[in-house]
């Protein structure tokens, strides 16, 4: 078969929207104290600005991507992107909390069409092309991280000489021109029949919802409280609940067989356990320069540029060499425990700091092992499946990683809050919360690289660097 001339200029597109689905979780990240203020958010209340948006995102990534099976992918791509505009015009109106999260909601539902839709379509486009394939997916790959980083300062900028809600405007004309580009560079991937899994997708959601909503409140209402252990086992259930409904469903949203493939389930664990790591990580450092060093807006973003462009440039150019010399599990490994040291500095900052002395060798040691991890381990995530199971694969990957991100981030805002993270103004208080959350982030990375060193079978992937023209 003939390869799509258009395929090169497809991936453009699909990038793109993998770097501005997973800009949407950091993008609001300097903007959040001008939130907080404007829109009357508790300190534990606020990180939901974030969290509505990564258990949408991380509990509907299933179901989006057996609706791109079925209904298939450009439709649900397209959909996916009207829905993302929709909830940024209601996140950018907001003038209340409620509402607020509600939009980012909105917005983790369309991203949650979209990723899953992307993925498909990429598989379209290179799946016929064995020497491109590797490239493309290195090409893509890159752009989540990239777009993660990038959004922290894009958002500084946009805070600081606009305001707040432009943050999410600048959505609505990427996701009209995303539409218009549609039809015209995509391949239409036609649907195929089969049913679809709704008490798998509501289990999962729901569970996923509970838990991170019981972790967020356990500080204030206390871990052995009654609603908790409620809220936690509601949680509980409801994820025993989606594993049996995968078991008997006649199309499930995850077959349940496919975490016999080798590496999954490990790999699927260090993702979890690099965004319980990493989001926490860019979110409290950016409260810390705010609150405590006293930067605005646009100072803020800048203050993490170093780390997005030192991260950028190391997935794009030397992380793809490094696996086909190395293998991933090594990669792996060693960016957990880079990671976990770069957090640990993080944990010395002091409440009368610098960004030099505080921030920024933290912050450059941390992306260096981010730059190490993420590529790797989405490989080995999805390189022993089957092509028909390389969608899923993905989609669980993702999920893992979104959800791990939004348990991770409820954990540490409690783990900051018990140690003075609610005491605005306190410069003290607020960097011993910091400092605690930056601790316990550490830990979590620090467990992931052990767990990876010992799980994982250390498959090698051979993978060829992207090219120049790309």
């Amino acid at each position: 078969m003939n390869p799509d001339p258009r395929r090169w200029w497809a991936l453009v597109v699909l990038a793109a929207a993998q770097f501005m689905v997973i800009m949407d979780t950091s993008i609001i990240a300097v903007a959040l104290p001008d939130m907080q203020r404007d829109l009357g958010f508790t300190p534990g209340g606020l990180q939901w600005v974030f969290n509505a948006y990564a258990v949408a995102l991380g509990g509907l990534l299933l179901l989006g991507g057996r609706l791109a099976d079925l209904w298939g992918a450009r439709r649900v791509f397209a959909v996916g992107w009207t829905t993302l505009i929709v909830g940024s015009v209601i996140a950018a109106a907001a003038s209340g909390a409620g509402t607020e999260v509600v939009g980012r909601a909105v917005q983790g539902v369309g991203a949650a069409l979209i990723a899953p839709a992307a993925m498909t379509l990429l598989m379209v486009l290179f799946a016929g092309q064995p020497t491109e394939l590797p490239k493309a997916m290195a090409f893509y790959g890159a752009a989540a991280p990239a777009g993660g980083t990038a959004g922290v300062f894009l958002g500084g900028v946009i805070t600081e000489w606009l305001s707040w809600p432009w943050v999410f405007v600048i959505y609505v004309p990427i996701g009209v021109l995303t539409l218009a580009l549609t039809p015209k560079l995509l391949p239409v991937v036609p649907g195929r029949s089969g049913g679809l899994d709704v008490g798998g997708a509501v289990a999962v959601t729901g569970g996923l919802a509970l838990a991170v909503y019981a972790i967020v409140q356990a500080p204030e209402r206390g871990w052995t409280s009654t609603s908790t252990l409620v809220q936690l086992g509601a949680a509980v259930v409801l994820l025993i609940a989606f594993l049996l409904v995968q078991r008997a469903a006649k199309n499930p949203l995850m077959p349940l067989k496919v975490w016999r493939t080798p590496d999954l389930a490990a790999s699927n664990v260090a993702m979890a356990l690099l965004g319980a790591a990493w989001i926490p990580m860019w979110y409290f450092l950016n409260l810390y320069v705010q609150q405590v060093l006293g930067f605005d807006s646009f100072a803020s973003g800048a203050a993490l540029l170093p780390m997005t462009v030192l991260m950028t440039v190391l997935m794009t150019t030397v992380t793809g060499r490094l696996i086909g010399r190395f293998g991933t599990k090594p990669l792996i490994v060693a960016g957990l425990a880079v990671l976990a040291a770069g957090l640990g500095l993080l944990a010395t900052a002091d409440p009368d700091g610098s960004f030099v002395a505080d921030v920024l060798p933290g912050s450059l040691i941390s992306a260096v092992g981010m730059a190490l991890v993420f590529i790797p381990a989405t490989l080995t995530a999805i390189g022993g499946v089957t092509p028909e199971q390389g969608g899923l694969a993905s989609g669980i990957v993702n999920t893992t990683y979104q959800i791990g991100s939004a348990l991770g981030l409820a954990a540490m805002t409690a783990v900051a809050t018990s140690q003075g993270a609610d005491r605005l103004g306190d410069a003290v208080a607020l960097t011993d919360g910091y400092s605690a959350a930056f601790t316990g982030a550490a830990l979590v990375a620090l467990a992931a690289a052990l767990l990876a060193a010992f799980t994982l079978r250390g498959r090698v992937v051979r993978q060829e660097p992207v090219p120049a023209e790309v």
